[in-house]
């Protein structure tokens, strides 16, 4: 009786526990999408190509276990480079990378 209990409780609670899981759309995350709906505006085959090489992209990425903020903010990382010009020489750091 008590494991049934447990059981309907455990049931009860599980709307809690999904919430901090990420957004799918079919299988990717919902982010990755984002050129979904762009590609509804504007129906070309190079926006058609465009949105399944992203999705495809981030798809391996996530694979690798590279979530797709990681991404975002790996990518950001590697086009600013470790240059941080915005900083006055003396309290400047150095890059690290924990990646």
């Amino acid at each position: 009786m008590t494991k049934e209990l447990d059981n309907i409780q455990e049931k009860m609670n599980w709307h809690w526990r999904n919430t901090m899981r990420t957004t799918r759309f079919i299988s990717f995350d919902a982010r990755a999408a984002l050129p979904l709906p762009i590609l509804l505006v504007y129906a070309r085959k190079s926006t058609f190509l465009l949105a399944i090489i992203f999705l495809l992209v981030f798809r391996y990425l996530e694979q690798k276990g590279l979530t797709f903020p990681a991404a975002i903010r790996n990518l950001r990382s590697w086009i600013v480079g470790s240059e941080r010009p915005g900083w006055i020489s003396v309290e400047r750091r150095q890059f690290k990378d924990y990646g």
